[in-house]
């Protein structure tokens, strides 16, 4: 007879057994497991019990149904080991550690894995089967004490276990207060703080992460049959420069600044606005002082991150979407993205990849680069832009090129740019602050930079006999302090953060061409509204339809018919051709439209 393992012991293995299993899971990590652990216990000791946790209850729950500690253990153990092993392969193969939504797209990681030199860690696979493989033999060398017919106290034990778990993962792990309370190297480094706080914790607090919500009403087939055929081919032939600029603003331009001509930090920039080959207005953004990919993503994409519900829209799909760059490239041009910033920051290396361009630039690819301060200068990127340029009209391409520069980020503290202060005091006819005039005269140097960058790009451009339109506007106004210091002591209309008030997310634009671009497109014909006021997710509609595309897309071409009526949208507050703000405009069915396809855009459909 084989000799039975009773209550009590059973219990005790339950909790031996998972903390083995815990053991096996963090094995898994690409990162040393003794010092991953070593430094939970001596600076953070509550991970562990965190990541023990859900082990716990879930070795607990199948010890109650399949009346087997050792059995529950492999099966547990078996799977979640292998969730850690592929969540070490994601890590390497695209820096981005593994999520609970990434299940909902098996099918797609299948298809994509022919992309990849895939190296699968067979010795820890071989280690997991072989852990299983003990626990089963165990499982039959040693049966617990369960009587075959208590089913109904076992089906309890499991049905308590899993809402114990159930609940914890509803109120413990998702705990935003609790996830960012611990001390991490990096914490926009997710690859790195998944390391750091373990893959079963981190798995856990991403099941309530970057949820988009349902619009009411929402249907999967009638979005589907917005989704008429896109034609390419359309457009003319002229290359096309976005330049999102960090934090770059009109600030100087407000009346408390006391600049000369010729002393304006916005020189070129003023004076290309008022000229004949520019159109140029206030671009409402998702967010105050950040949010920097909300926008990226908004003007690519033309959905709206606010729309969404999500409080990182680059965090909310990993997976191919419609874009600018697919239009573009349907219709040959050579599409780039460049940013001279960390590849995994905003998980830019695959987002853009998913929005389809064709080259993605970062901080190491950019040909002489040069830092002032932390970051890479704008004329840096400058040059870098009119490299590719030069590359496509050598190679007989029409290029697409979307820039996001860096220079300019935050903090605007007297040691931004090391040992070049201190800079020109702000002029202003009122007292500031000793913090408010730091921060002001530190934003002021880099918005001079930013100018030259304009310059020398439109300078190039001038002398070209290629046509070219170019877009330069901000990702979002500058962080000046808390409670908005320096916009308050200026008496600046970003002071009032009220909803009805956009200037807190405006951002000034231009469209400009060259001469040669002047010939084939018509800034006149975009239907701007008078105050020049545009929400950033219709800012690539409007290039596609100033280059001739206006039609290539159902999608863009809905935001322009869209734009002409609500040029502005922002958390539920609407702005109309006439200026009229509202929170109840007329136009609720185009609205419904908006967010039931943006939905179907962003979680159903398949773009190849």
């Amino acid at each position: 007879m084989k000799r039975q393992i009773g209550y009590l012991p059973t219990f005790f293995l339950v909790v031996l057994l998972s903390g083995l299993t815990t053991g096996l899971v963090l094995w898994m990590h690409p990162v040393s497991t003794m010092a991953m652990i070593k430094a939970m216990l001596l600076k953070q000791p509550v991970l562990l019990l965190l990541n023990y946790l859900p082990l716990f209850l879930l070795i607990l729950s199948f010890t109650c149904l399949l009346r087997n500690v050792f059995f529950a253990t492999g099966l547990v153990g078996f799977v979640t080991a292998l969730m850690s092993v592929a969540n070490r392969v994601k890590i390497q193969i695209r820096d981005e550690p593994l999520v609970p939504r990434d299940f909902g797209l098996l099918k797609e990681a299948a298809d994509a894995a022919g992309n990849y030199d895939l190296r699968l860690p067979w010795m820890l696979i071989g280690c997991v089967v072989v852990f299983a493989a003990i626990m089963i033999a165990l499982g039959i060398l040693l049966p617990t004490k369960a009587p075959d017919h208590q089913y109904l106290v076992r089906l309890a034990g499991f049905a308590a276990s899993a809402l114990a778990l159930l609940l914890s993962v509803r109120f413990l792990y998702s705990s935003s207060t609790l996830y960012n309370s611990f001390s991490v190297t990096n914490p926009y480094y997710l690859t790195s703080v998944s390391n750091e706080l373990g893959f079963p914790y981190y798995f856990c607090y991403h099941f309530s992460t970057y949820q988009v919500q349902k619009p009411e009403g929402y249907s999967k087939a009638q979005a589907a049959a917005w989704e008429t055929d896109d034609s390419a081919g359309q457009g003319k032939d002229v290359h096309v420069i976005v330049v999102m600029n960090e934090a770059f603003s009109d600030l100087t331009n407000y009346d408390v600044f006391q600049y000369s001509g010729e002393d304006d930090p916005l020189k070129q920039f003023n004076a290309l606005r008022k000229g004949e080959n520019a159109v140029s207005g206030a671009l409402v953004v998702p967010g105050y002082a950040g949010g920097t990919a909300n926008t990226e993503f908004d003007v690519a994409t033309g959905m709206q991150t606010n729309n969404l519900h999500t409080t990182s829209a680059f965090r909310s799909f990993n997976r191919n979407l419609d874009s600018v760059f697919r239009v573009f490239g349907a219709d040959g041009y050579h599409t780039v993205f460049m940013h001279p910033g960390d590849a995994w920051f905003y998980n830019r290396q695959n987002v853009y990849r998913w929005l389809g361009a064709d080259e993605i630039l970062f901080s190491g690819d950019f040909v002489n680069s040069v830092s002032r301060g932390r970051w890479v200068t704008d004329d840096t990127v400058a040059e870098n832009i009119i490299l590719k340029f030069e590359e496509a009209v050598s190679g007989g391409q029409t290029l697409f090129d979307y820039a996001v520069t860096i220079q300019n980020h935050m903090s605007y503290t007297a040691d931004k740019y090391g040992e070049s202060g201190p800079y020109p005091a702000v002029p202003v006819d009122l007292p500031l602050s000793k913090e408010a005039q730091t921060l002001l005269s530190v934003y002021v140097e880099g918005l001079r930079d930013a100018d030259a960058m304009l310059k020398t790009l439109t300078d190039y451009f001038s002398a070209s006999d290629e046509p070219v339109v170019l877009a330069f506007f901000g990702d979002h106004l500058p962080y000046l302090g808390d409670d908005r210091l320096c916009y308050r002591e200026l008496g600046l209309p970003m002071a009032d953060d009220s909803a009805e008030n956009f200037t807190s997310y405006e951002t000034p634009y231009l469209i400009w061409c060259n001469d040669a671009a002047a010939v084939e497109v018509d800034l006149n014909s975009l239907s701007l509204p008078a105050d020049g006021q545009l929400s950033a997710c219709y800012l690539g509609a409007v290039l596609l339809e100033l280059t001739g595309r206006g039609e290539e897309s159902a999608w863009f071409s809905y935001l322009n018919e869209l734009r002409r009526q609500l040029p502005v949208m922002q958390n539920g507050v609407y702005e109309t051709m006439d200026g009229t703000v509202t929170s109840s405009p007329e136009q609720t069915e185009l609205i419904s439209k908006y967010l039931n396809w943006s939905y179907y855009k962003l979680k159903d459909k398949k773009v190849s």
